[in-house]
């Protein structure tokens, strides 16, 4: 691990890099075989994406495609908003979105394509069991070539919350690298195991809860990396081993380096105070996490495409699952705990993105695995539907302030052209690459080139 020394001597003493429990390799080993992932000749556009998966499956109604003209039990529980789109309404639960209509693109013809909790369209079978985000990093490389940070992250409740529960994991793996290999697997921060626990700071233990102190050492070896000489013999992965603590994630981990003024427009948990959501919901801890960290978790996302991360996946604990059974809540409910710091969140994301002229350079991506029932069921739930789903779209470079495709009257089929999961992940990768110059890439793994022979970009995104 990274281990912080009382009075360091020299260069070689104020940092010890151990060794990993990856292979026992030391991290600038590491670094230098996952340097080795990247297909050579393949050209990286500088477009990261933040792919917000919402676990559980989101009801297409009650989010972007309301059908008010439709029966009771049909038509969207929590009523519509009006947005800046005319004629485009969204569900009530989301007003801050719908002031932003005109900066996103909503897909209202998306076809997830079955109804089981897995992780598709972000961990399928369409990408062979792996992360989109490990196609990445085995292209592009799964560190950045100067400041050796992951290239493909996966951000969990406790990245930002040491009381959040673990990541559910029970419908599959987000840090999934399939048969792409280890060293393209997702960087999960607060995880406890591989990587990240040999990312600790080590202090002595009656040191270690003084955030002050680990901070000022950071800064003090901040400055002993970037004095003339520092790293002179070191090798080109040895020196990323450093920078990736001093500058590269421990930066880009530290929210209080933040405007306090953005962390309070990110700031989701006040939406949902812990002591109203209901417990008598088996799920209930899952409400408080989502409200807890969703916000914070984007802008950790945010400033991690900043530090030069091509891909994170943003998920919180399975709460978009709204049957009204022991379980779940009844959609009307969920949509208070889940939906509102949904809205905020992403508005949030959104209105910083478009402040710092990045619009252009990094990709929102937002959908489940599925969507829910047209039609509510007896006690006010929706349950698995695997024909219609939402998907909202931002930045990227594509072309913004459209609804996509339509859905039939009673929202339970595509009504225009389906969209499909592996149309979805061709446009993801298109942001990210060149298709037709991946088709000649020699010794591509099969997984990618099927991708780019099935799937075909969202044309109307096209900008």
């Amino acid at each position: 691990m990274f281990r912080f020394l009382d009075h360091p001597h020299s260069r070689r003493e104020f940092l010890r890099v151990g060794g990993l429990a990856l292979g026992g390799l030391s991290l600038p080993a590491l670094l230098r075989t996952r340097a080795l992932a990247a297909q050579a000749g393949v050209r990286v556009k500088d477009c990261s994406v933040v792919f917000l998966f919402l676990h559980g499956g989101p009801p297409q109604t009650e989010t972007f495609d309301p059908k008010m003209d439709a029966p009771s039990e049909v038509r969207s529980v929590t009523g519509e908003v009006r947005t800046t789109l005319p004629g485009i309404t969204f569900g009530s639960t989301f007003p801050g979105l719908a002031r932003l209509a005109h900066k996103i693109a909503v897909v209202r013809s998306f076809r997830p394509g079955n109804e089981n909790h897995d992780l598709k369209p972000l961990v399928s079978a369409s990408t062979g069991g792996a992360n989109i985000g490990s196609i990445y990093a085995r292209l592009a490389g799964a560190n950045h070539p100067q400041s050796g940070i992951p290239t493909n992250v996966a951000l969990f409740p406790q990245a930002v919350d040491p009381g959040a529960q673990p990541a559910v994991r029970d419908f599959g793996r987000f840090e999934s690298a399939g048969p792409l290999g280890p060293a393209c697997e997702a960087f999960a921060p607060a995880s406890g195991k591989g990587f990240q626990k040999d990312l600790e700071l080590s202090l002595p233990r009656n040191r270690f809860s003084d955030r002050r102190l680990l901070l000022e050492r950071l800064d003090a070896a901040r400055r002993r990396f970037d004095a003339p000489g520092a790293v002179d013999g070191l090798d080109q992965f040895r020196a990323q081993a450093f920078d990736l603590v001093l500058r590269g994630m421990a930066g880009a981990f530290d929210l209080s380096l933040e405007d306090p003024r953005i962390i309070d427009r990110y700031d989701t948990a006040p939406l949902v105070p812990v002591e109203t959501i209901d417990k008598k919901w088996n799920n209930h801890k899952n409400y408080r996490d989502n409200a807890q960290t969703l916000g914070k978790l984007l802008l950790l996302a945010r400033r991690l495409c900043e530090a030069g991360c091509g891909f994170v996946t943003v998920t919180t604990n399975f709460v978009w699952d709204f049957h009204a059974d022991v379980n779940n809540a009844t959609v009307a409910e969920g949509l208070r705990y889940v939906g509102r710091p949904f809205d905020r969140a992403v508005s949030a994301f959104i209105e910083d993105v478009e402040a710092r002229g990045l619009s252009d350079r990094i990709l929102l991506v937002a959908c489940g695995e599925m969507g829910r029932t047209p039609r509510l069921n007896a006690k006010g739930g929706r349950d698995h539907w695997g024909a219609l789903g939402p998907l909202l779209l931002y930045g990227g470079g594509l072309r913004m302030g459209q609804v996509i495709g339509s859905s039939t009257r009673n929202a339970g089929e595509p009504a225009t052209e389906p969209v499909s999961v592996d149309d979805l992940i061709a446009t993801v990768l298109q942001a990210q690459f060149d298709l037709g110059e991946l088709r000649v890439v020699p010794s591509l793994p099969r997984e990618i080139k099927r991708l780019i022979e099935v799937g075909r970009p969202i044309a109307d995104l096209a900008s």
